[in-house]
């Protein structure tokens, strides 16, 4: 059974997930908020995450691995710092990766970023739903929800929620 693959981000209004330099310093005023925003659920509920070398980059940052008890991939060609054993750096590509899942019998992977795995894991029809946290800023510029590229897809909403702070999450299924 292919596992189901969830592509869940925040981004901007005007749809980056990233300044152009791969900053994400304008989300820290809203996680000060308080509110949940499907993260924790979602993280409870996947088997594996699988992240781009920039997302991961992110996390290095953090100085430990967030999520040490789920399998995650990270999708790379260059040498980075291991933060956990948990961890698999490859070169394969998503289609291969989520077969790989499948095999282990793994049922629910967080795709976590960024814009280039999330646009050709969307290519090879893998993304089975979307979970876009919309924040209340407009940053201009910067690296998008989507890399150029790929072809049409219609999506069915699931649901809009939104929360005090302004921030939005919308939650689409492929159709």
């Amino acid at each position: 059974m292919t596992p189901e693959i969830i592509y869940y981000v925040a981004c901007s209004l005007d749809g980056f997930i990233a300044t152009e330099d791969g900053g994400v310093d304008w989300l820290e005023r809203y996680q000060r908020t308080r509110e949940d925003h499907g993260a924790g659920e979602l993280q409870n509920s996947v088997d594996a995450l699988l992240l781009g070398s920039g997302t991961y980059e992110f996390a290095l940052k953090l100085g430990s691995w967030p999520s040490p008890k789920t399998p995650s991939w990270v999708f790379t060609r260059r040498k980075l710092k291991l933060l956990h054993p948990s961890i698999t750096f490859t070169s394969q590509t998503p289609r291969e990766v989520v077969e790989l899942l499948a095999a282990r019998g793994l049922r629910r992977a967080w795709l976590m970023g960024g814009a280039k795995l999330a646009t050709s894991s969307r290519a090879d029809g893998l993304i089975s739903s979307y979970i876009l946290i919309i924040m209340p800023i407009i940053l201009g510029r910067g690296i998008p929800v989507f890399a150029p590229g790929g072809s049409r897809q219609s999506l069915v909403l699931q649901s809009a929620k939104p929360f005090k702070s302004g921030i939005v999450q919308l939650k689409y299924k492929t159709g």
